[in-house]
């Protein structure tokens, strides 16, 4: 159940304007500029903060600027650096900067709390912070004041902070900045230190093998996941994701994503890169994907679905977006995700027992996955935890075989069980889903002293709908099992909705989100 094929390096003198054939960042970035030359690469729609368009060129001289400072501050192979930015053009920058000499670029959720944002910090060991002053009314030095009290009262800027043993310091931009703060011409005037030619031969070093990126998923259960990708990784799917996106050079390409996360920045920056497209960015920037998965599709969502070039599949931040699309938008059996009909050039799908042993047609078992462009591993945890002998990832999303399609049923533990009785959140979504008023429906099971769960309904309404909730456990009584019957209904907004990062509603918060909202 694979469609793979070789991965090759080109010799350098084949890249200097050839974005396809680039092997590591810097090579991109290059041949981006070379070839779009002052044709614009990233700007904020609108006109709310014009001066901040960046060209093709303009972001590769900018990106060498600061990565000359990077360098001059002791920022080299393997360092770890992390960025707090919403999408942007300096969000560009500052993957660029670090990218193309060899650091580890971790960017950091601009929605992060106070108390995970420590425990990101800590978790990704990183030397230097660089940090986006204020976004949408939210001041990130405050932020990290308020999760790092230590922080108001050291009055130095080189930094020693026992709960963040590695950090050394943080960049911030704005203007009266806590003395612990570096403003950003810590970098910039450290910059004429370090000459083109040393950057050049910098980036001469930078091999397909080298780590590029660190993404953090959310850590709200426990510790954050770090999820390390390389550069041959990063640009062997920029290419693979390009051919399927049916973008063309200076077309206008609304972001609708996070960049900090897989989905902004593998559907969006960085094919926009190669293309020659334009990533316009809002300063405001949802989370809650349109097109979630793991629940089941409003009609509306699949309607808009039907008009993109690709139907997509499962996909997750440890394949760097989604490693699968299908022929169809839905099998009514298994209604959560379109099918997996094909799979991404340089993966392997299985679907496995518990044993690890591929089952057969027909049979339920976990859907696992290998390949080139898969997670080489996450920071700090054993690769044993979560890949199989014969290098599988354990994705924990379920799948039925049918012949060469597999056919998505949901995460392992999602089926509710109560009284006794199994009942599969899929099904009464797309019951609930019939009425007039509602927009998307998400059902989770809560913990209960007699039934063990019982079953409990978000909806999110239809613009200007009001959800009579009695009338609607009137009617799926008559079309529902009592069991399946939700016992308790709680109208959500989309914005409410929980996602994770690789576009899946996280039922686990949503959950807690519930329990919260009905005293339970």
């Amino acid at each position: 159940m694979s469609e793979g094929s070789d991965f090759t390096v080109n010799k350098p003198d084949e890249l200097a304007r050839d974005t396809a054939a680039a092997h590591n960042f810097p090579q991109l970035l290059r041949a981006a500029a070379a070839t779009y030359g002052g044709a614009t690469a990233i700007t904020i729609a609108g006109d709310t903060i014009p001066d901040e368009a960046l060209s093709f060129i303009a972001l590769e001289r900018q990106s060498a600027t600061l990565a000359r400072g990077l360098l001059a501050r002791g920022v080299g192979k393997g360092t770890r650096v992390g960025f707090i930015y919403g999408n942007s053009p300096s969000f560009a920058l500052m993957l660029a900067a670090i990218s193309r000499i060899g650091g580890i670029a971790v960017p950091i959720s601009t929605l992060i709390k106070a108390n995970e944002l420590v425990r990101v910090l800590r978790q990704s060991d990183i030397t230097g912070l660089i940090v986006q002053r204020k976004l949408l009314g939210h001041d990130y030095s405050e932020r990290l004041c308020d999760a790092l009290p230590a922080l108001r009262e050291v009055t130095t800027p080189e930094l020693r902070l026992t709960k963040i043993p590695y950090l050394r310091w943080i960049v911030s931009t704005g203007d009266a900045l806590p003395p612990s703060f570096h403003s950003m011409n810590f970098l910039l005037d450290a910059a004429g230190s370090v000459s083109e030619d040393m950057l050049e031969e910098v980036e001469a070093e930078i091999h397909p093998t080298d780590q590029m990126l660190e993404i953090y998923t959310s850590g709200s259960m426990a510790l954050p996941k770090g999820v390390k990708h390389t550069h041959g990784a990063v640009l062997a799917r920029t290419h693979y994701l390009k051919t399927k996106l049916s973008v063309s050079r200076g077309q206008d390409v609304p972001v609708p994503l996070p960049m900090f996360w897989v989905g902004g920045l593998m559907m969006y920056l960085l094919p926009n890169l190669e293309i020659g497209a334009v990533t316009q960015c809002t300063e405001g920037t949802s989370t809650s994907s349109r097109f979630a998965m793991g629940t089941v599709m409003a009609v509306d969502d699949m309607a808009a679905m039907q008009k993109m070039p690709t139907i997509w599949g499962l996909g997750m931040t440890e394949t760097l977006g989604p490693y699968s699309h299908a022929d169809v938008l839905r099998d009514p059996r298994y209604p959560l995700c379109a099918p997996l009909d094909h799979i991404a050039e340089g993966f392997e799908v299985r679907v496995a027992d518990a044993d690890g042993k591929p089952v057969g047609e027909g049979e339920r078992g976990e859907i696992q996955i290998r390949g080139y462009a898969l997670t080489p591993g996450l920071h700090k945890l054993e690769k044993l935890d979560y890949f199989t002998p014969d290098g599988f990832y354990h994705t924990g999303d379920m799948g039925v075989v049918e012949g060469t399609r597999i056919l998505f049923t949901g995460r392992d533990g999602d089926m509710i069980k109560t009284a006794n009785s199994n009942v599969s959140p899929a099904e009464v979504e797309m019951e609930l889903q019939q009425f007039p008023g509602v927009h998307s429906a998400y059902v989770v099971g809560l913990p209960d002293h007699d039934r063990g769960q019982i079953v409990v309904a978000a909806l999110v309404p239809r613009d200007g709908a009001v959800l009579d909730m009695d009338a609607i456990q009137a009617k799926l009584r008559k079309s529902l099992s009592s069991f399946k019957v939700p016992r308790a209904y709680v109208a959500i907004t989309r914005e409410e909705v929980p996602m994770l990062p690789s576009n899946k509603v996280s039922r686990r918060q949503l959950e807690r989100f519930l329990a919260e909202k009905l005293g339970r």
